[in-house]
């Protein structure tokens, strides 16, 4: 697994972050963990802008299919 180290955080927002922890019942790098792991998934939108960015570079490697391609393949599949 992989680890990330934060710089330059401010002293109060490490004390809430442990007071959180603390009454969540969980250690801070625990608590700090579950909070990434929540925030992590991509949204709809991000999703779309993602597939955007990667068809605009490798666009010419992706050919557009139509709908009857798209059909002939599924009817040669049965």
């Amino acid at each position: 697994m992989g680890q990330i180290l934060i710089r330059n955080l401010d002293d109060d927002v490490i004390s809430r972050l442990k007071t959180k922890a603390e009454l969540a019942g969980k250690s801070l790098e625990q608590s700090l963990r579950d909070l990434l792991t929540q925030h992590a998934p991509l949204t709809p939108q991000e999703r779309v802008e993602l597939s955007r960015s990667i068809r605009a570079q490798h666009g010419h490697r992706f050919p557009e299919v139509t709908k009857a391609e798209i059909r002939e393949g599924l009817e040669g599949a049965e």
